[in-house]
């Protein structure tokens, strides 16, 4: 962790002052003030953007929701336990948050912004979904480049609901800010707009998953997504887990810093505007996930077995 964000973690520790219960404070963070994200959703993108028309959003998610669940023409159920359904709607609702956030801070966010962020936050794990032609067993065999079917999943979408082409070329350049094997300097952005929309979903992507209660109890499903799709960076589980406190101060805080130019700074805003609290909800859970990992790690050493003892939270299906 760089030393400015310890600092802003350390911070945000001190200055929570919403009198809000943990139990509170989690149900605002997974999904405002009912149990589906997209009500929040909606509500952001009219405190955002009032001129916006939710109407295709709202079918949009709702269509996405039927892609997972296996209820979508030509669409076999997600098979894939840490990118699935939840990781998708959680990447929307930060999307949302941030484009509220930035807003918060004086920034114009135009609907072609909103558009782009939150249409692509949908769709970009698509590509690890299985059509019914398959004959394999799980969608982590598409890990590598699956944001390549993403974009092409999403582009006959968009068609099939008679959206412009240059939407579709946009979201392709914004859903790409998702893959960690690129550098957002070598994405070639159509405009200014995709540019933006880019840099605010690649955080959300980020921060969605590091900050999720369960993230430490879903590591081991991520190696064997990353093993199934044919990634050979850990020989296991317990190396995946081991490294990542080292992936996420060495590159992780890089890559929201500065390759997206900070744009997740832009949490604290929205929570504080939203629900009146001080504080980036995001970064405080990060950092506990990351602080809790660093002390385990230091009692049960190689032992997976050991971890588990410590890690009982059973994320929902």
């Amino acid at each position: 962790m760089s030393g400015k964000m310890y600092l802003f973690y350390q911070k945000s520790a001190m200055t929570i002052e919403h009198g809000l219960n943990q139990q509170q404070l989690t149900k605002i963070f997974e999904s405002g003030t009912t149990c589906d994200p997209l009500d929040e959703i909606l509500s952001l993108v009219a405190m955002t953007q009032p001129a916006f028309n939710p109407s295709l959003l709202n079918k949009l998610s709702h269509d996405v929701t039927r892609l997972f669940c296996g209820n979508y023409p030509g669409f076999r159920a997600s098979t894939t336990p840490y990118h699935n359904l939840k990781h998708t709607t959680s990447v929307a609702l930060a999307t949302a948050r941030l484009l509220h956030g930035l807003t918060c801070t004086g920034q114009d966010i135009p609907i072609q912004v909103m558009e782009q962020a939150l249409y692509s936050a949908y769709f970009h794990d698509t590509g690890l979904l299985m059509e019914t032609s398959d004959r394999g067993t799980s969608g982590a065999i598409y890990t590598q480049n699956h944001e390549e079917r993403s974009i092409t999943f999403m582009t006959q979408y968009l068609a099939e609901n008679n959206l412009s082409n240059i939407l579709s070329l946009e979201c392709s350049a914004v859903i790409e800010c998702t893959n960690l094997t690129l550098n957002p300097k070598d994405i070639t952005f159509p405009s200014p707009a995709s540019k933006l929309a880019g840099y605010i979903l690649g955080s959300a992507d980020i921060l969605a998953q590091m900050a999720d209660r369960y993230y430490l109890e879903r590591l081991p499903f991520l190696f064997q997504e990353l093993k199934e799709g044919g990634l050979k960076d850990h020989d296991s589980a317990i190396a995946l887990i081991k490294d990542t406190t080292f992936f996420y101060h060495n590159i992780i805080t890089e890559r929201l810093e500065k390759s997206f130019a900070n744009t997740a700074e832009a949490m604290q805003a929205h929570f504080h505007q939203r629900w009146q609290i001080n504080d980036n909800l995001y970064y405080t859970n990060i950092a506990k996930n990351i602080d809790y990992l660093k002390k385990i790690l230091s009692l049960c050493e190689d032992k997976l077995e050991c971890l588990g003892t410590f890690l009982k939270r059973i994320p929902p299906v």
